[in-house]
């Protein structure tokens, strides 16, 4: 999906630029301020403690899970907490192991680097981490030929925390090398909504309990989409109403931006209908599907199955993609007779 298609799509999940306005000022800045995540919060906070307590820096710490759940904020707050500096990167933007021993070499004692979309580090680039984790050194070969020479550094000790959505694409060496994992899960929408009101209360945007929850509803688990909505809302809200953010201005903007309910978008039902309505709900192929809808089939398969497969509409099997009983409720669509040759899912 190339970047305008990302701008345009509000519940995406992945970050825009149309969240860099608000993000910074939204970021919680300590383990207290943070809504959500309590068994993460619980283990880090028992580890931040001990590591203090020790004067040790803090084991080097893999948070994996969805796009938008916090990951690089809790990396801000493990810096806060431990009272050090945070230099934040990200796998795509390291392309040399010269870059990473550059990084490395301007770390204080005790610092925390943070590596976005760790799983995209280049081989070589992640072979010249291992001892950077496991040593805190690095070997650095200079010139060719018998002009050659190797150079031992040796590093202060710091803390390398990771984050990835695609925990299956880390080598087994480099998830090996974590001290701490921690899997983020997807929001609840009471979570969502303590949220909503908090960014609501440092934007000064009135909001009540019913409008957050009717966001927070519509925002697919995710905080960084429950953000991007309120700020949408709060347009409608300040043009068309009084500025006030309450359950039905909330749904009546949701509506006008084509968010259902359960915080589908017109792409995502159309993707479910066409299943249905052109190969009689599945199966039916990755690239089939991909060009029925004219899209890439690496976009269908990262950007828009994941959620539609976490409520339970979607499925993959060995033939293709299905939709199950609860998608053809939700749209309002009668179930079809079962198919000899493929029984259908249910929710």
């Amino acid at each position: 999906m190339d970047e305008m298609d990302f701008e345009n799509r509000i519940v995406a999940p992945e970050f825009t630029t149309q969240d860099a306005e608000i993000d910074g000022s939204l970021r919680p800045r300590t383990l207290s301020e943070y809504i959500g995540q309590e068994k993460v919060k619980d283990n880090l906070r028992i580890y931040i403690q001990a590591a203090r307590a020790r004067g040790e820096s803090l084991d080097h710490v893999l948070f994996y899970g969805p796009p938008g759940l916090g990951k690089t904020t809790l990396a801000g707050i493990v810096a806060h907490e431990m009272g050090v500096n945070l230099r934040v990167t990200s796998g795509p933007a390291i392309e040399r192991s010269g870059d990473l021993v550059a990084i490395l070499t301007t770390l204080s004692e005790g610092d925390v680097l943070f590596i976005d979309e760790i799983h995209r580090l280049s081989r070589a680039v992640e072979e010249a981490l291992y001892p950077a984790m496991e040593d805190f050194s690095v070997d650095m070969i200079l010139g060719k030929g018998p002009a050659t020479r190797s150079y031992h550094i040796d590093l202060p000790h710091f803390t390398l925390i990771g984050a990835t959505t695609r925990s299956g694409q880390l080598t087994a060496p480099l998830r090996d090398r974590f001290g701490v994992l921690m899997r983020l899960e997807l929001y609840t929408p009471e979570e969502l909504a303590q949220i909503v009101r908090r960014s609501a209360e440092i934007l000064n945007i009135p909001i009540d309990r019913n409008g957050a929850l009717e966001i927070a509803s519509r925002s697919r688990g995710t905080p960084r989409i429950a953000n991007r909505l309120l700020k949408r809302v709060r347009d409608i809200a300040q043009i068309e109403h009084d500025g006030a953010i309450d359950e039905d201005i909330a749904r009546a903007a949701l509506q006008r931006f084509e968010i259902d309910e359960l915080g589908l978008d017109d792409f995502d039902r159309r993707m479910l209908s066409t299943i249905i309505q052109t190969y009689g709900g599945g199966p039916v192929g990755l690239d089939t599907l991909a060009a029925a809808l004219g899209e890439e089939s690496v976009t269908i398969e990262d950007v828009y199955e994941p959620y539609l497969m976490q409520i339970g509409f979607l499925t993959r099997t060995n033939r293709g993609r299905c939709v199950t009983h609860a998608a053809y409720a939700h749209l309002g669509l009668p179930v079809p007779e079962a198919n000899p040759q493929y029984t259908l899912p249910n929710s």
